[in-house]
């Protein structure tokens, strides 16, 4: 069986944790592994991720594409390191914060961090990110569980379903583009393709909706929707352990 200590450490981790040093190959030319990781992520914000390469990294920075090799040994180390550096750090756990306010303040500001980086969420995860960063989340979601009689196994359950369901919002959020569409009026179009006898339901349902679509951000709304509903599940999940 193997031991943590036999266990190969992927460069990107090794960085990401202190335990490689970049650039410690060839003489010091004033660039970090801070610079090339943040300006990665100014081309990614401003032109998506596809924009970003060792070379347009080393344009931008004015050094030649070889000098950033001596900090990031690849493009797909450096993808693997903007994974972790991207989602920054949690919220400030809270001791004595029900664990629902907790997992709520929680989903909300993962939410928000990955809705100021969009392309995080065209990074590939072969693996479990494994990064300082996302070890903090796991850290922070679990805390806030740990007033509560579910064991921890289950707690981690909880804690990665509930990091997927905020993915999955940001995802179709990111997917759907409400300045981009027609200028039609929705429901006049809608009026004039739905037939009543066909779709009673539907006509009914949009027939009593209470939103002025020009008042209220959607995405927002359908994610604190969908998460309150979650949390109401998890809660009464969360009951069943201390009866």
């Amino acid at each position: 069986m193997a031991t943590p200590g036999d266990a190969a450490i992927p460069k990107s981790l090794a960085l990401l944790w202190g335990l490689d040093a970049a650039g410690e190959r060839g003489p010091k030319r004033g660039l970090s592994l801070d610079q090339i990781l943040d300006t990665a992520i100014g081309i990614a914000d401003a032109e998506g991720l596809a924009a970003v390469s060792m070379g347009r990294i080393a344009k931008e920075l004015g050094f030649t594409a070889m000098s950033l090799y001596r900090y990031v040994d690849s493009k797909k180390t450096l993808f693997e390191m903007l994974l972790d550096r991207v989602i920054g750090l949690p919220p400030e756990t809270v001791p004595g914060r029900p664990w629902r306010d907790g997992l709520r303040r929680w989903a909300q500001a993962e939410y928000e961090s990955i809705e100021r980086h969009r392309w995080w969420l065209d990074l590939t995860m072969n693996d479990p990110p494994m990064g300082p960063n996302n070890m903090a989340w796991l850290e922070a979601g679990l805390a806030a569980l740990d007033g509560t009689a579910v064991p921890p196994p289950i707690r981690m359950q909880l804690v990665m379903n509930l990091t997927f369901y905020v993915m999955g919002r940001a995802r179709v959020g990111r997917s759907i583009n409400p300045d981009e569409g027609e200028d039609e009026d929705y429901d006049a179009v809608l009026a004039r393709l739905i037939d009543p006898q066909r779709f009673p339901h539907v006509v009914a349902t949009f027939a009593q909706w209470p939103y002025d679509e020009d008042e209220i951000d959607w995405q927002q709304l359908d994610f604190t929707f969908g998460l309150e509903r979650m949390l109401d599940g998890y809660e009464s999940f969360i009951r069943s352990f201390e009866t």
